[in-house]
């Protein structure tokens, strides 16, 4: 029991030994940044605020070699509205799941190309887990590309140089044109 105390205890940090795991059970973890972390986590992703965010599962034995992480990340951030900038609060809540496989290439460098696994949440096994960076690109990974509050609202704007008609949406449309066309030929007729 003192064992599993220890491992419990240990595993409350941003990153994890592989040597440290038990592959005969599962190893919880959970994470909860300190309110400076969370400040800093903001501001890396252009969050107005992230009001909370805890990263939590166990990580168990694959096979052999291999390791498999299953967690939950739940978050309230608070975001920009696209359109006014008026504040837009979210709640995630995402399953996380990733796979550590010993016998997969490592990543090369981000200049080279490169083909991406059939499994893309499986990643090379190295010494260490990092639940940190895997919590911070699951939340970069969930968060509204658009955050929009409930009553903003996109009105049509015009922009064109003087002596020009500026381009409407209606121009846009698939046979907008064949009106305007249609009616160059009556006058020509």
């Amino acid at each position: 029991m003192e064992n599993a105390r220890a491992m419990t205890t240990h595993i409350k940090s941003n990153t994890i030994r592989i040597a440290d795991l038990d592959a005969h059970t599962s190893n919880p973890f959970d994470l909860t940044p300190s309110s400076k972390a969370r400040k800093n986590i903001a501001a890396e992703l252009g969050l107005t605020d992230l009001r909370k965010i805890r990263f939590s599962g166990s990580i168990s034995a694959l096979g052999k070699q291999d390791w498999e992480l299953r967690g939950e990340l739940g978050a309230t951030v608070v975001q920009a509205c696209v359109i006014s900038f008026a504040p837009v609060v979210t709640r995630i809540d995402v399953p996380v799941s990733r796979q550590f496989l010993a016998q997969m290439a490592p990543i090369p460098d981000i200049d080279e190309e490169i083909e991406i696994p059939d499994n893309e949440n499986a990643e090379p096994l190295g010494d260490q887990i990092n639940l940190a960076d895997i919590m911070f690109e699951a939340l970069a990974l969930a968060l509204p590309a658009y955050p929009k509050a409930e009553d903003a609202n996109l009105d049509q704007s015009t922009f064109a140089e003087d002596g020009i008609t500026p381009m409407q949406d209606e121009d846009t449309r698939a046979f907008a044109g064949l009106a305007t066309l249609r009616d160059k030929m009556k006058n020509n007729t």
